[in-house]
């Protein structure tokens, strides 16, 4: 797979997300669904969507004992997703686990990619509640050799972080980067906000978009623009 945008199909029900989806009758996005949709409307959903034309990150982070996990990916490798992923703080028996699992008997398998550490966990949070006490940064980027060595595909990352990412585990070790805004579009609360531009020239191998182009007044269109920052 080249660059892409996933789209981040974060919707409460399967009717308004294809509500959502309905309005792509051109080239279909790839798509990520992630705990509320799929909790909400189960299996189902990935393969409607799956047959609907669309490539699918599955964003549900396990993070179980390395035979659980294995046992749920052989389930989540026979929906046909084409990414998938788990905690990397489930450490290396529990990654190998999951790609044993994930492999199909023809040798094929979904991309498998981890998360390192919560964009919502700072360094405070870090130290207080899970007693590590390295730079977030470190930490970051030794679960990402972590996750490498176990034979994973990438690591969820902030497009920030994406270039020092492959400086560290090569470029072919993935990046997909979420926290991407338009120059012109609403930043919210962010207080450092990349551009799908800035995100491809950082080395992000994949984007995460959600709000910007699902909240848009033409999703289509927003997606579009998306795809030509990034992709073109």
């Amino acid at each position: 797979m080249g660059k892409d945008v996933i789209v981040a199909c974060d919707f409460s029900s399967a009717e308004a997300t294809f509500a959502f989806l309905n309005k792509f009758t051109g080239k279909k996005p790839f798509v990520k669904i992630g705990m509320e949709l799929y909790y909400a409307e189960g299996p189902a959903i990935v393969r409607e969507i799956k047959a609907r034309g669309h490539k699918i990150f599955l964003d549900l982070k396990l993070h179980d004992i390395p035979n659980t996990v294995k046992k749920a990916m052989a389930v989540l490798s026979n929906l046909d997703v084409d990414i998938t992923n788990l905690h990397a703080a489930g450490a290396t028996a529990m990654m190998q686990g999951a790609l044993e699992g994930l492999t199909r008997p023809d040798g094929s398998r979904p991309l498998l990619i981890a998360v390192t550490q919560l964009t919502s966990t700072d360094q405070q949070s870090m130290e207080r509640d899970i007693l590590i006490k390295e730079p977030i940064d470190q930490v970051v980027m030794h679960y990402a050799k972590t996750a490498k060595n176990a034979g994973l595909d990438g690591i969820v990352c902030s497009p920030l972080e994406a270039g020092k990412v492959h400086d560290t585990c090569g470029k072919e070790f993935l990046t997909i980067t979420p926290g991407v805004r338009f120059a012109d579009g609403d930043v919210g609360d962010q207080k450092r906000v990349m551009t799908p531009a800035q995100a491809k020239a950082i080395g992000s191998d994949y984007i995460v978009v959600g709000r910007p182009i699902t909240a848009a007044a033409d999703p289509v269109a927003a997606y579009e623009r998306c795809v030509a920052e990034f992709c073109d």
